[in-house]
């Protein structure tokens, strides 16, 4: 293996002693805390670079970025890159991030980098590498660089790649002139509404072909002649491969140089242009235009043939976003230049890896990703001397990870969006700091759930909508169906080899490729995880072999009717133990792991969330509505667990990704203490809302129940804080929600989906919604919404409260804590785009300026308290949270962690925890379930609402401790405990430091 760094581990050279030296002790300080901010042409650097000072006021110590590099015309989100080496112009291109990082430099602050290695976005011309391959094919310079088959099952795309761009059926594009030819003065393209599309320089005398007018031109002859004799984009000699690649750019540029340079020529060159793009209305006219386009290293077809005949990689099922071949060293090193020299240049300090599960091999991207950082470190921003592929030989699966045992914390802070299912622990040999906290996330949104109503809750949902409530059945449906549409055909292309590897076994040999197929399926839909990391050398840990013996013990016991001999062979061949072709075994197995993440992101992320919505709260990225609520021992042990294993791990609780933020998850896990009212109300709302339906032409009703019970919840989670009493500001809300429930309708794939849209049901769905969120005549209320504010008033109280108590344990608890940019405020955005609007920053600056100057008291925290709806209390948290965190840095990073367990009647309502190094301990306490602590009275459950409940305290622990919120001193008492009635004397949550 190669990877990504100029020096040679075995030399002894000084740059060598400077890589053992980083390995061993020369990593830098991780992040103390993190703020998500999301770069965009609207939203640039030097508007983040006039955000600093505020992000340090409040507490701060790195700006964490989405990714930044060249991406798309106006993304909003960067995920869709289309050149690594360049920072994206549309945020304010290189120059102004170095100003950005400088000054993070000088406010003593840093910057971790979303980094994005599993694609590329292309499809518009905008991406060289590219335009490239589909220019020449096989013969590309890149061609080796995007995970593309070039020898598909369908053999009329062999050396060609399928691209299913059209609005209908090729013919029908073609013969209606929406594929035309231009020539721009520099090169032939072809256009198809905003996609421009290369033409391979050798298949351009096509165009000139049968005109005896061209004899006239001696220089244009020749041009054509030489250009005709290319060797074709399909080659494979490497000598051939080499002329196309030096004479197709020059002679192209000939032939362009000498049309522009001649009038007669350019006249001769229109006249052609306008013949080739033929007449609408006479088929015969494109013919000439279909068979040049037929010359081509692609082949255009209808966005619907994707599902099951395109052969390149794509994210999940987005076709215009390629996989890259990250294991190959060139790409790696070919992607990572620029980000060497940010990394050399101290501009970027930590990164964050999206989507590793696309990879062949995450963990040699991580371990590459080391080496990449030594090297900038040890080498400088550029390989000196220069090598062929910009690296060493290195081990990739033992350079970093575990020691002796024990991990070893990576030079470069680096975590990793990896999405970890209940149960399922990050694998510690990678050497990486942790996960990106989706994990976290529903972890602490697990504690706030009252898990023993769960059966209330399927009761309720049952009743509502008729649904079965099986969660487990809905996700095996789910994956099954995506296999058999989005993604059908990579389950193909599994299946063509696992019949190669049957048809050389002789107990295996009388499969069918159905079976096979059909077992494939059965197994991916009963995988438990994402995936597993078997890697090229074909080495399998237990976690994996447990993985795959209990998927396929799984699809065995679903499918009594099938021959338990052919999920066996399986089984053996996903192990690598059956038959004597290992390379084809191994093939097989790491294309296999590679669909799997795909198919459970498809069918539990992007449909069982829009569909299992029986508490929609549970219903997160990373989370599993299976599991409604965790106890205070889960808690405490994930959390203990991270601080030995994993201390600068990020806990997130919003992201750019999250379906609802914190605070409406905060706000629905109030719902959980609440079945017997939620329920009168919700059935009232039913009848109530009834006639506001529509019956559309087939006979289906709009809503249907599911999707109302769905609505319902969405409006209590994001109700605005504010009254909406202009009309605009409600005309806002309607609009909003009426954009997520089309996206939750599409995503659901019930009565619609984003490739069966139906326009009028969406518009019936949002006829529904604005029916039952606008005033009657005169603008009286509705019974509806009278109804929905009686229940609202509690649920808004106490959903703040359970919004304090996680921001206070995600600031406090063991790992790095990323702040989602606004969320520092009570923010109740729903699913993207809605969680990705702009941000009120003016408000923000404004407010904390304000708070800054208020005096830590118990009167100052109670008015606070008081006007909870204004957002100023969880600002004040946050504030407060981030600044004791900054002045016990010891305590944060790498201190340990230490549940406190209660005694008393209320013992199960209160969650604590300290954090100690040394003498300095930090004491934490939140609320669990106050709505169920007051009855329901919308009041913070204070002072003797707690009873004789009390914290047990460390032995060790301070004699004084001061609340960091009101400014309280408390006395512990001689049996080291806290009453409960005094740690919420005045405000609901509480994090206690030494006062003595």
């Amino acid at each position: 293996m190669r990877a990504d760094t100029d020096i040679a581990v075995s030399q002894t050279s000084e740059l060598g002693a400077c890589i053992d030296r980083l390995v061993e002790s020369g990593r830098s300080a991780s992040p103390l805390s993190t703020y998500r901010l999301q770069f965009n042409y609207r939203f640039r650097f030097q508007d983040g670079l006039e955000l600093l000072p505020y992000l340090e006021a409040l507490g701060v110590s790195h700006v964490y970025s989405s990714p930044i590099l060249k991406a798309r015309t106006h993304s909003l989100h960067g995920y869709d890159i289309t050149d690594h080496n360049v920072v994206n112009p549309e945020i304010g291109g290189e120059e102004e991030l170095y100003r950005f990082s400088h000054a993070l430099k000088q406010r003593g602050m840093g910057l971790v980098l979303d980094t994005v290695p599993n694609h590329m976005g292309v499809g518009h011309g905008d991406n060289p590498w590219w335009q490239d391959v589909l220019e020449n094919g096989r013969a590309a310079e890149h061609s080796d660089f995007f995970d593309i088959d070039w020898r598909p099952l369908k053999t009329e795309l062999r050396d060609k790649v399928l691209l299913p761009v059209l609005g209908d059926q090729y013919g029908a594009e073609l013969e209606s002139g929406r594929i035309t030819l231009e020539f721009t003065g520099e090169h032939f393209q072809l256009r198809y509404y905003d996609r421009v599309l290369p033409l391979d320089p050798q298949t351009l005398p096509l165009f000139f072909s049968g005109e005896a007018e061209v004899r006239r031109f001696q220089k244009l002859s020749e041009t054509l002649e030489a250009l005709a004799s290319l060797p074709a984009h399909d080659v494979w000699d490497a000598a051939l491969v080499a002329r196309r690649r030096e004479q197709a750019p020059r002679l192209e540029a000939q032939l362009c140089e000498i049309i522009t340079a001649s009038p007669e020529v350019m006249a001769l060159v229109e006249r052609l242009r306008q013949r080739i793009n033929g007449n609408p209305g006479e088929a015969r006219s494109f013919d000439r235009l279909h068979h040049l386009l037929e010359a081509q290293a692609y082949r255009l077809a209808h966005w619907r043939v994707s599902a099951e005949e395109i052969n390149y990689r794509r994210f999940f099922d987005v076709n215009d976003l390629v996989g890259l071949r990250m294991e190959n060293p060139a790409v790696f090193a070919a992607t990572h230049g620029l980000l060497r020299k940010l990394l050399a240049d101290g501009v970027v300090e930590g990164l964050r890896v999206d989507h590793p599960d696309g990879m062949l091999n995450p963990r040699q991207h991580f371990t590459r990703l080391q080496m990449l950082y030594c090297a900038s470190q040890c080498g400088g921003p550029t390989p000196h001397p220069p090598v062929a592929d910009n690296g060493i030989e290195i081990d990739v699966q033992t350079a970093f990870g575990q020691h002796e045992g024990a991990r070893l914390r990576p030079p470069l802070y680096c975590v990793v969006e990896k999405i970890l299912e209940p149960g399922e622990e990050l694998p510690e040999e990678w050497p990486v700091d942790g996960s990106s906290g989706y994990d976290f996330a529903n972890l602490l949104n697990g504690l706030l759930i009252q898990g023993q109503n769960e059966r209330a809750f399927t009761q309720i949902y049952q009743r509502f909508t008729g649904e079965t409530a099986d969660f487990e059945a809905q996700l095996y449906s789910a994956k099954k169906a995506i296999m058999h549409t989005a993604l059908s055909g990579e389950v193909n292309v599994l299946a063509h080899l696992l019949d190669e590897l049957s048809g050389g076994d002789r107990r295996a040999r009388d499969f069918t490729r159905k079976a096979l197929r059909d077992a494939i399926r059965e197994a991916i839909a009963c995988f438990p995880v994402y995936r597993t990391y078997i890697d090229e050398r074909g080495e399998i840990n237990e976690r994996d072999r447990t993985t795959i013996a209990y998927a396929i013990l799984r699809a065995k016991r679903r499918n009594a009717g099938t021959a338990t001999a052919v999920f066996d062979f399986l089984r053996g061949i996903l192990l690598l133990e059956r038959g004597n072709d290992h390379g084809l075994k191994l093939q097989f197995t790491l294309k296999f792991q590679q669909l799997t993440g795909p198919i459970m992101a498809k069918g539990l992320e992007d449909t069982v969330c829009y569909t299992f919505n029986r508490f929609v709260s549970l219903n997160e990225v990373g989370g599993s509505p299976r599991r409604f609520g965790i106890g205070l021992d889960d808690f405490h042990r994930d959390n203990a667990h991270r601080a030995r294993h994993w201390p600068a791990s990020m806990l997130a609780t919003s992201t750019h990704d999250t379906k609802r933020s914190e605070d409406v998850r905060a706000r629905l896990n109030v719902l959980s203490e609440m079945p017997r009212e939620w329920s009168q109300h919700v059935m009232r709302w039913r009848r109530s809302n009834h006639g506001r339906k529509r019956t559309l032409p087939d006979g289906r009703r709009a809503p249907d129940a599911n999707e109302e019970y769905l609505l319902y919840q969405t409006l209590v989670g994001a109700w605005p804080l504010e009254a909406m009493d202009d009309g605009q500001t409600r005309e806002d809300f309607i609009r909003r929600i009426g954009d997520t429930m089309e996206k939750c309708l599409h995503e659901a794939k019930a009565n619609l989906s984003w490739i069966n849209p139906d326009p009028e049901y969406v518009e019936a769905v949002r006829s529904f919604v604005r029916a039952i969120l606008s005033p009657g005549p005169r603008g009286r209320m509705s019974f509806f919404l009278k109804d929905f504010s009686k229940l609202l008033a509690p649920v808004k109280f106490f959903g703040a409260v359970n919004s304090l108590a996680q921001t206070v344990l995600k600031l406090m608890a063991p790992g790095v804590p990323d702040l989602y940019q606004g969320c520092e405020l009570f923010n109740l955005r729903l699913v993207d785009p809605d969680n990705r609007s702009p941000v009120d920053f003016d408000l923000r600056r404004e407010l904390l300026a304000r708070m800054k100057q208020l005096p830590v008291t118990a009167e100052t925290a109670a008015a606070l308290m008081q006007e909870f709806d204004n957002s100023d209390v969880k600002m004040w948290v946050t504030m407060l949270c981030l600044g004791l965190r900054r002045q016990f840095p010891a305590v944060f990073r790498g201190g340990a962690y230490l549940p406190l367990h209660a005694a008393g009647e209320r013992r199960e309502n209160v969650c604590a925890f300290a954090r100690q190094t040394g003498r300095s301990m930090i004491t934490v306490a939140v609320p669990r379930f106050s709505y169920t602590l007051m009855k329901g009275r919308p009041q913070a459950a204070l002072g003797e609402a707690w009873g004789d409940t009390e914290i047990l305290l460390p032995p060790d622990a301070p004699n004084v401790m001061e609340n960091i919120f009101t400014g309280e001193r408390l006395q512990v008492s001689e049996r080291k405990t806290l009453r409960c009635a005094d740690v919420f004397s005045t405000f609901p949550v509480a994090v206690l430091q030494p006062a003595d």
